[in-house]
């Protein structure tokens, strides 16, 4: 947005989503393996999703199979009463629940278990993961 670029989901979705597959695997490649847990928010299988869904090209598949992630996927669904507009998130809640929707089965396609957050406190979600991530 600073630099005036045109690969925003509002301006130029599809780009969007290939910058944001570009940024995914370079997250990967500098993420640090040694590392007990590594989170990506948004990360390869939601960019992929998007191009697919936007483009029609055959990235989730292609992108999902190669570059993996532990088993366990955490997704937040869209909350109505907390979701709200703003410069970066100018999208509304009926086309974040049919992302949420998309996602919910292209993961397990894929072979993740997702776990849905529940709707409480950040600090709540947090303490839920890690126990989570515990068992």
């Amino acid at each position: 947005m600073k630099r005036g670029g045109r690969a925003l989901p509002w301006v130029d979705a599809v780009a969007f989503a290939r910058r944001a597959i570009e940024g995914s695997l370079a997250d990967r490649a500098v993420g640090d393996v040694s590392a007990r847990w590594v989170f990506f928010d948004r990360g390869l299988i939601d960019a992929a999703a998007a191009l697919e869904h936007l483009a029609g090209e055959p990235a989730v598949e292609s992108l999902g199979r190669v570059y993996r992630y532990n088993k366990r996927v955490f997704l937040a669904s869209p909350w109505p009463e907390i979701y709200a507009l703003d410069q970066e998130r100018r999208h509304g809640l009926a086309e974040a629940v049919a992302e949420y929707n998309r996602l919910i089965d292209v993961y397990p396609s894929l072979g993740y278990d997702i776990h849905v957050l529940p709707k409480v406190s950040v600090a709540e979600r947090a303490n839920w993961i890690l126990a989570s991530l515990a068992r």
